[in-house]
């Protein structure tokens, strides 16, 4: 984890990679629970036995939504600044589901600082966010994360 003392020592970081998160496994049993959670019990992520007859993956798959979850755990592993007294999530620009996530994958965030722009008390920051899949040469998802953040 990266720990900074205050956002002067983030906005320094403009363009670069702020680091990574740990690997998360994606188990059959969290793709269940989201599911439920959500009321998004579409085969190709619910159902291993359909999944491995009808899906090209043959087995199934997260769901976007559920990868794009992940996201407030892995950056509170990246990055920590000890002046700051809240955060916001702001929201996201853009998201991206660029590969899928095949059961059992194991993902990680990768954090790179797009935009910092002062604020009073405080900053914005455009976080772009990278899902890794382990293995794999494509991310599962690409996403600006808007954040506020106040000393």
């Amino acid at each position: 984890m990266n720990i900074f003392n205050d956002l002067n020592e983030v906005e320094k970081l403009l363009g670069e990679e702020l680091g990574k998160s740990a690997w998360k496994k994606v188990s059959q049993s969290r793709i269940w629970a989201f599911g439920r959670v959500t009321n998004d019990n579409q085969w190709i992520h619910t159902n291993p036995l359909m999944a491995k007859k009808f899906s090209p993956y043959k087995k199934p798959i997260a769901h976007g939504f559920l990868v794009l979850s992940f996201i407030p755990s892995m950056l509170n592993e990246i990055y920590s600044i000890k002046s700051v007294k809240m955060a916001v999530n702001y929201g996201l620009n853009k998201v991206r589901f660029t590969a899928p996530v095949v059961v059992n994958s194991r993902i990680r965030a990768s954090l790179a600082l797009q935009e910092f722009k002062r604020l009073k008390n405080g900053a914005k920051l455009i976080l772009e966010v990278t899902i890794e899949i382990e293995g794999e040469s494509k991310p599962a998802c690409v996403a600006e994360q808007v954040i506020l953040l106040y000393e």
